[in-house]
């Protein structure tokens, strides 16, 4: 039996563990096993309406011409939506928190930058009836050139994939194009160590594939309000969200979440609300809009696909001296949340190690792929395995026990991170420890007597010698008021120039319409 080290943790919770190892119900239990748990596809209205969407075939490709006249006679056709009826045609998911710049059409109408994006919306009384006009959408297009590997997508002469950004990275708070960790002297590290140690690290895009499709129903409300059923992760964020695109104040929106049949991070993108308000905004009546299965596979947002670069100097005995990262996230045709992923990867290096001298320069790229989102614990969990698949290979090339490697070099209480913050409360060796028993495997006495409580601190707990800082321990140069901001004002940089004030959104007299008993 495992016992747990209850003392590492003592100050910082109150409860006994009184849970584990016993069989506490879910609150949620009873509703899923007696089928009564509400989804937001329960939720029937009389007259409801449905949408599907035209889609792009092309990776990229400029739009030249929409034309929606022949699935506007088709049958059961209510109302055909392109990016002119959308108030505010162009978002991007972190402007509620101000960071970064409108880049996302809602439904594009100039180009498309990933095979699948939504250039036209057809409402019609039934599924099969929206989804046979919006086969019938014409759409003449001029074919660009597409990029699909962030290393290619950011070497000159490259397809731009944003007009916005036309380097194909991320530019954070207007004028840094990647994020940036700098600590110690990692060049002359590498320099003297005994050995240097090298790989690249590959993680391919993952679809969280939920059982139930990303989805909302909205309908009209009275006192001019419309309330929507949305299986969103965060409620909140895409109820902002709506109202942005929509030029509504959110008091006019009322949305109702409820038990989400499986999300995983890939249901907080707010794709699906803004459209479904605005169909039942035009249309006077109640209107679904969810993916089936094909479209949550090819145009659902997934966890991004990110490359590593690392390069360790590790001493003879298994030191590790110096650690320098290259990343590349890709975001895909859009920012959505990358941006904010690499900013949790970098917080993250070098992983729960100590390690006196750390570089890493790490980039969001877009390319012509599905626009990427959250995915359980997105940022960390790619370099993640990036920093334990080569903590194996440096084992291997100094010959030692990959445990007894990562004991030797993990965080102890006292050590300064690379962040410049004193770690406390450290747990990894205790862990390693453990599975090490568990699996069977051989510690050295040093590594199995080894604690989290004792040989930290001292001189692995100051700032490098070489590691320029300012009196408050900040490294020179650094700002927190213009880091923070997106324009720069505080150092002189360009400041960007302001959204355009949104156009009014229409505001149809409807009659409400009320949910089948």
């Amino acid at each position: 039996m495992i016992e747990f080290r209850k003392d590492l943790f003592a100050d910082e919770r109150d409860d006994d563990l009184n849970e584990i190892g016993k069989p506490t119900r879910r609150q949620d239990i009873p509703g899923h096993v007696t089928g009564r748990s509400p989804f937001f596809d329960d939720h029937l209205f009389d007259g409801l309406l449905h949408m599907r969407c035209a889609r792009s075939p092309h990776h990229h490709a400029r739009i030249r011409r929409i034309d929606t006249s022949a699935a506007q006679q088709m049958p059961g056709v209510v109302r055909v939506l392109t990016g002119r009826d959308v108030p505010v045609n162009l978002n991007t998911l972190l402007s509620l928190l101000d960071f970064g710049l409108d880049d996302e059409p809602i439904l594009s109408d100039k180009k498309v930058a990933y095979r699948g994006e939504p250039v036209a919306a057809v409402i019609a009384r039934t599924e099969a009836e929206a989804r046979a006009a919006a086969a019938a959408v014409q759409v003449d297009w001029e074919v660009l050139p597409h990029v699909l590997d962030v290393e290619e997508a950011i070497k000159p002469g490259a397809p731009a994939v944003l007009d916005i950004y036309p380097s194909n990275k991320f530019v954070y708070h207007g004028k840094y194009d990647h994020q940036k960790l700098r600590y110690g002297d990692v060049d002359r590290a590498l320099a003297e160590a005994d050995n240097v140690v090298e790989g690249r690290y590959q993680m391919s895009p993952i679809e969280q594939a939920p059982i139930e499709t990303c989805g909302a129903i909205a309908a009209p409300e009275q006192n001019d309000r419309y309330v929507c059923y949305t299986s969103t992760q965060a409620l909140f964020f895409s109820l902002g969200t709506a109202a942005k695109v929509l030029s509504m104040p959110s008091s006019r929106l009322h949305f109702v979440g409820g038990t989400v049949g499986g999300g995983f991070g890939g249901k907080v993108d707010s794709i699906h609300e803004p459209l479904a308000i605005l169909g039942a905004m035009l249309t006077g009546r109640p209107v679904k809009y969810a993916w089936d299965r094909a479209e949550e596979m090819q145009v659902g947002a997934p966890r991004g696909a990110e490359r590593w670069y690392i390069t360790d100097g590790v001493t003879n005995d298994g030191r590790i001296v110096a650690r320098k990262f290259t990343g590349y996230f890709d975001a895909g045709a859009y920012t959505r949340l990358s941006s904010y992923a690499i900013i949790k990867g970098v917080g993250h290096l070098p992983g729960p190690y100590t390690i006196p001298n750390v570089s890493a320069n790490v980039y969001c790229v877009y390319t012509n792929r599905t626009p990427a989102t959250a995915m359980r614990g997105f940022g960390i969990t790619g370099v993640d395995f990036a920093i334990e698949a080569h903590m194996d290979k440096v084992a291997e090339a100094v010959g030692m026990n990959p445990v007894d490697l990562r004991i030797l070099n993990a965080y102890r209480d006292g050590d300064m991170k690379a962040h410049r913050r004193v770690a406390k409360n450290c747990a990894l060796i205790e862990c390693a420890q453990v599975v090490a028993e568990k699996a069977g495997i051989t510690l050295s006495p040093e590594m199995k007597a080894a604690s989290s409580l004792k040989d930290g601190g001292g001189a692995r707990g100051q700032l490098p010698a070489h590691t320029v800082t300012d009196e408050d321990g900040r490294v020179t140069g650094f700002q927190a008021t213009s880091y923070a901001r997106k324009d720069g004002a505080e150092t002189g940089a360009t400041q960007a120039p302001a959204r355009p004030s949104p156009p009014a959104a229409p505001r149809p007299e409807l009659a409400p319409h009320t949910p089948q008993t």
